[in-house]
């Protein structure tokens, strides 16, 4: 009872922390700090869950831009995209092989979630104080790009929070514009990091060791949180602010610095 209790509970924290701008990595080593570790397979179970909940979301947009490929906007964007993905790749390899790892520690986290709550004050002062932009240019895809790199190097800073707030400091300045690029984004880019994590689970015989049940239970909670947190978000943004999330993050590691 203690474990399913302990899977619904993670699966709950990366559904709802996985697109919000809070950091679902942080979060997840932060509650496997007081739960105890769960294998990499586990971890790639419910991040594949958030990955199809977003992709069932923005289904008719990743229709428009597959089969309307051919229409000079919607070629555009998503060359764009894809512009952003390669580099995310290129970038996301080339830490790996210098052998940058994610931290066991708490600390590193607590002050990555304050750093970026103060950034996103920053970044909404700034915004405030321009007309709103939609437009989608090169300098925001490779900036964005660029924001994925350094979201995987640093636990805490967000995936959704480093690419949103980068779009919008690069001349995206619409919230919804860059929250809807950011999340296609990372949709390629998650999916091609869980298929990573999952070979090296493979590999090292993984399998064997988590049982079928938890991944299945896993899988399903987070996609259906990950499902509810964002709809959310998208009407949240249509006539708010990022600043709450940025309180949250500040309070959240300040207390962290603070028990830890």
């Amino acid at each position: 009872m203690e474990n399913l209790i302990e899977v619904v509970v993670l699966g709950i924290i990366e559904g709802i922390t996985e697109f919000l701008p809070i950091s679902s990595t942080g979060h997840l080593l932060i509650a496997e700090h007081w739960l105890g570790r769960r294998s990499d397979l586990f971890n790639i179970a419910i991040q594949s869950g958030a990955i199809l909940a977003v992709v069932l979301i923005y289904w008719r947009r990743l229709q428009e831009l597959s089969l309307g490929f051919l229409q000079p906007e919607n070629r555009d964007y998503a060359l764009k995209l894809g512009a952003a993905f390669i580099l995310t790749c290129i970038g996301g390899l080339a830490a790996k092989r210098l052998g940058l790892e994610l931290p066991e520690t708490v600390a590193p986290i607590a002050w990555a979630l304050i750093v970026g709550g103060l950034a996103i004050f920053a970044i909404e002062w700034h915004v405030a104080r321009k007309p709103e932009s939609a437009r989608l240019t090169w300098t925001v895809a490779i900036v964005v790009g660029l924001a994925q790199i350094l979201a995987a190097v640093f636990p805490g800073t967000s995936r959704s929070a480093a690419t949103i707030f980068a779009a919008m400091l690069a001349g995206m300045s619409s919230r919804a514009a860059a929250t809807e690029f950011s999340f296609l984004l990372g949709i390629p880019t998650m999916f091609a990091a869980t298929a990573l994590e999952l070979y090296e689970a493979v590999e090292d015989g993984q399998m064997a060791q988590e049982p079928l049940g938890d991944l299945a239970l896993g899988f399903v909670v987070s996609a259906l949180v990950a499902f509810v947190a964002v709809k959310w978000l998208l009407v949240y943004i249509q006539t708010h602010r990022f600043t709450p999330f940025a309180w949250y993050r500040i309070g959240f590691g300040a207390l962290l610095l603070a028990v830890l």
